[in-house]
């Protein structure tokens, strides 16, 4: 099966290095893409960027992804310069060692290999547990701590040094489309709205949101300078299509069968409905997950914003979420987009989504 022309777009956000509260690689992506088709383009103080297309539209429809990504921040170097960190976001501790990673310095690049005590130096009882944040460190093949200080400092970010590959047909692996896709997804989905000079009701505001691995910090402000009636949060949500996945426990979702719509506490039943029908209008596949709490998205700072928003979440299906090989299925990409287009062009003047 021939690879897919992928969208220079995703791959660009895909190779931005962006972990929470660094964003800046991601941000430029976004600007470079989206704010051309806007017809309004703005920054935050928390980094976000929100693009309004038809910005005298009613109702509001506010889209959302986020451009962070989870990462390792230094905390301290040891006098022989080997660098000790803290997490930058929800990882799993086992997968950290033995990974090629690069620091984003004040003067470019440096590159690592996260380390730790040899499988042949440890006892049995040792060699069964994970190791803790602090038994692990990233070497940069320093001399000393002087020798460290000259080229990294206290403050800076690393992230895994793998970059985008098409693993098969149209299945690709990448270090964070956790939500690099996502935000993709919104960005691609104001740039066709505006290619398309249909005439939309509604003001679309897609905004790439901040800090959601740490607690959906840049979603918070930016829904309340957004202040929409009706929202989607975009995110990527596992795909429970693999060994070890008990259906029962997790629901039952797969790679290549389109979005996963979610239904819940946190979703606006009408918004959920409305997605519904866009889906069975386009003839595209889509996959429905339930969940009783506030997800653990954007979505669950959307909804409370302000007075309230009508909420939707539209997820992405991946496998291996939070580890440096994620896995999506370029079409289900695709179909989110086109859903999100047929959805804001769906609504009406006076449509709020309430219930």
């Amino acid at each position: 099966m021939p690879s897919p022309a992928v969208p220079a777009f995703l791959t660009e956000l895909l190779a931005a290095r962006s972990p929470s509260g660094y964003e800046m690689e991601a941000q430029a992506v976004f600007d470079r893409h989206v704010q051309p088709a806007a017809d309004a383009y703005a920054k935050d103080a928390l980094g976000n960027r929100l693009a309004t297309l038809n910005p005298a539209g009613d109702p509001v429809l506010m889209l959302a992804g986020h451009i962070d990504e989870l990462g390792l921040i230094i905390t301290f170097v040891s006098k022989d310069g080997f660098l000790y960190f803290d997490t930058n976001g929800g990882h799993d501790l086992s997968v950290i060692s033995g990974r090629r990673v690069i620091i984003q310095t004040a003067h470019g690049p440096v590159k690592g290999v996260t380390g730790k005590r040899a499988v042949h130096l440890m006892d049995d009882e040792d060699r069964k547990k994970v190791p803790k944040k602090h038994e692990i460190w990233i070497d940069i093949g320093a001399a000393s701590k002087q020798d460290a200080l000259e080229r990294v400092a206290i403050g800076d970010v690393a992230t895994y040094d793998c970059g985008f590959e098409i693993l098969h047909g149209t299945i690709g692996v990448a270090r964070a489309f956790d939500d690099k896709a996502g935000a993709y997804i919104i960005g691609e989905t104001l740039i066709r709205l505006a290619k398309a000079k249909k005439k939309l009701a509604a003001r679309v505001v897609a905004v790439a949101t901040t800090q959601e691995e740490i607690g959906v910090r840049g979603a918070t402000t930016a829904v309340y300078a957004v202040n929409p009636h009706i929202a989607i949060a975009v995110d990527v949500g596992h795909a429970t299509d693999h060994p070890d996945c008990d259906h029962r426990k997790f629901g039952e979702t797969k790679l290549g069968a389109g979005p996963i719509l979610c239904r819940g506490a946190n979703i606006n039943p009408k918004v959920f409905e409305r997605l519904l029908k866009a889906a069975k209008k386009l003839g595209i596949p889509y996959q429905v997950e339930a969940d009783p709490r506030p997800t653990g998205t954007d979505a669950r700072a959307i909804q409370m914003g302000r007075g309230g928003v009508a909420t939707g979440l539209v997820s992405l299906p991946l496998r291996y979420m939070h580890t440096p090989s994620e896995l999506v299925d370029l079409n289900d990409v695709e179909h989110c987009v086109k859903l999100l287009v047929e959805f804001a062009g769906s609504l009406e003047k006076g449509d709020y989504a309430h219930w």
